[in-house]
């Protein structure tokens, strides 16, 4: 066994009373197959959980959460926030998820993307905003969790994707990046980027279409060239750490950190020189008893709250065990 790895540490990850947690770890660390008996079972399990249930008595009965009209806001309360924090939970798709995802696409304008507010118009409905990157990339992740992948509103809303993707220098255009030019090497939006590439991540390799890619091949050298979370320039034009990616964080929403990225890129199949010391943050804040600190949250703001801040969190472990196992091994 590795020695950042403990089998006690295991135990805990494995406990019953987070079956979303044991779900990925029996799949992640434990390499069970998928459609093994113990998986399923935990798959069914997380349906009952708490935190599950909380999110979902929130529900309205015609399947948003709190307005209507907006998918995104009160932010952490809002429609498109609960389908991504049950998409990562492992949420199966259920007939009130299915009709939040139905409630979801109503935001979907004719070019495919999607915009936190209901069209007011046809002429509302045929905007072309290319300017929200993290946000489709989430909406697109819980799509592909869900089993939309197929379906032809998340097929536009690819196609719109790939169509506004700066190939030359990497990187979608967001509405709030960079706010100083002067202060950032990327010249389009570092994070909403990752959370393209996440989507894109979860996506089986015989579903990836040659255009993504070329796209994601695109989306990982810039990463690394980046060195994953140094993005920022100090006064003298040199590269400066993001400080904030260094607290590791669950669930992140339109943010990102260390973690998450190396997640991404591990799940791809990335192992470059140029990740080292981004994985050597990850191995140098494992507690002595193995575990790592819930250092960043959103506790208060959503339905429920998911672990307890700078105490041992079990979604910050596993993330960052599944990484090194990757990485490693």
């Amino acid at each position: 066994m590795p020695s950042f790895l403990k089998e006690d540490v295991l135990d805990w990850l494995l406990e019953p009373r987070n079956p979303s947690v044991r779900y990925w770890t029996l799949l992640d660390l434990k390499g069970f197959d998928p459609k093994s008996s113990a998986v399923r079972k935990m798959g069914d399990l997380i349906m009952e959980s708490e935190i599950i249930k909380t999110i979902l008595d929130a529900q309205s009965t015609e399947g948003y959460w709190v307005h209507k009209e907006n998918m995104y806001l009160p932010k952490y309360k809002a429609t498109t926030h609960q389908l991504l924090i049950l998409a990562e939970l492992g949420a199966s798709l259920t007939p009130g998820i299915k009709k939040a995802v139905e409630q979801v696409f109503e935001f979907q304008r004719n070019s495919g993307h999607f915009l936190t507010e209901l069209p007011k118009s046809e002429k509302g409905r045929n905007s072309v905003v290319k300017n929200g990157c993290c946000f489709d990339g989430n909406v697109l992740y819980y799509l592909t969790h869900f089993g939309y992948l197929n379906d032809p509103r998340a097929q536009r809303l690819l196609e719109f994707i790939y169509e506004y993707h700066d190939d030359e220098n990497a990187g979608w255009k967001c509405r709030a990046f960079p706010i100083n030019p002067d202060a950032v090497f990327p010249m389009n939006c570092f994070m909403g980027a990752t959370k393209v590439l996440k989507a894109f991540s979860i996506i089986p390799d015989g579903k990836q279409t040659s255009e993504m890619r070329t796209i994601i091949d695109r989306e990982v050298e810039n990463i690394l060239e980046n060195e994953v979370y140094r993005y920022l320039k100090n006064p003298d034009g040199s590269r400066k750490a993001k400080a904030g990616w260094k607290r590791f964080g669950f669930p992140l929403f339109y943010q990102s950190d260390i973690l998450e990225v190396l997640d991404t890129l591990t799940r791809l199949g990335v192992k470059d020189e140029r990740m080292q010391p981004a994985i050597d943050i990850v191995l140098n804040t494992q507690q002595s008893d193995g575990k790592w600190l819930l250092k960043n949250s959103f506790n208060g703001k959503m339905w429920v709250d998911i672990e307890e801040k700078h105490k041992p969190g079990k979604w910050i472990t596993l993330r960052a065990l599944r990484v090194l196992k990757r990485f490693i091994d």
